[in-house]
């Protein structure tokens, strides 16, 4: 099965909202020592950078999460102890981290598990960072439904996406930025303004007035969600 499609969106909106030229995108995949932020590490954290055309950056590095690595992650990671040594300590890379994160949409698969990690450790670090969050998961049932599973091995098979280094958050992250950059070419940006509507207008505000009044009128015109043109439609005039 294969949903791929040639045509790009264009970096503008349009009346099929193929893309958002505001909306910039960093698809994140962590590898962890377990699985709850206040009491587990970090071993290894990827970023992709997105604008909804095409990735624009990628970032990656190993982590010493400051505990052991527990025998089965990594059997499942190949991550070791001795790997993440000399690797540097989140509050090390938490600068870089935090100023690849700002001001876009945080893209992961599973996102509040990777989301909360990397928002306990930011504060941790001293960076006060939130950001609208997408779950790929969430996407890909919209955009791709009637599959009989959507974990990323299952859904990476059957849309034709290959995955270099499973269970490493490289090769996680750089096949969730191919599912995203999939979903997009498919159905264009409407299935991701339904499912981010409660954050957009968090994170538009940021913008210029000029630019938000302009963005919010072009999006009431032209989308097609409903609950989506409802919440916009307090916001401008």
């Amino acid at each position: 099965m294969s949903y791929k499609n040639k045509e790009k969106p264009l970096a503008i909106i349009d009346k099929k909202m193929r893309t958002w030229s505001l909306m910039e995108f960093a698809i994140v995949d962590i590898e962890t020592t377990g699985g709850m932020p206040h009491t587990h590490g970090i071993t290894e954290i990827a970023i992709v950078m997105h604008n909804g055309v095409e990735v624009t950056g990628k970032y990656v590095t190993l982590v010493n999460p400051r505990q052991k690595i527990p025998p089965f992650i990594v059997n499942m990671t190949g991550i070791s102890d001795e790997m993440v040594a000399q690797a540097p300590l989140f509050e090390e890379v938490a600068p870089q981290i935090y100023n690849l994160l700002k001001d876009r949409i945080f893209v992961a698969h599973n996102a509040s598990f990777d989301y909360s990690f990397v928002r306990y450790l930011l504060g941790k670090s001293g960076y006060d960072w939130s950001a609208p969050k997408l779950c790929t998961i969430r996407l890909s049932k919209k955009v791709f439904p009637g599959l009989a599973r959507y974990g990323l091995g299952s859904l990476t098979r059957d849309l034709g996406i290959r995955i270099e280094g499973r269970h490493r958050a490289w090769g996680d992250a750089q096949a969730t930025a191919e599912v995203l950059t999939m979903a997009i070419e498919k159905e264009g940006m409407a299935p991701i303004h339904y499912l981010l509507a409660k954050y957009i207008i968090y994170w538009l505000k940021k913008k210029s007035e000029k630019k938000l009044r302009h963005h919010l009128k072009t999006l009431i015109m032209s989308t097609q969600v409903t609950q989506f043109k409802f919440i916009l439609k307090g916001l401008v005039l």
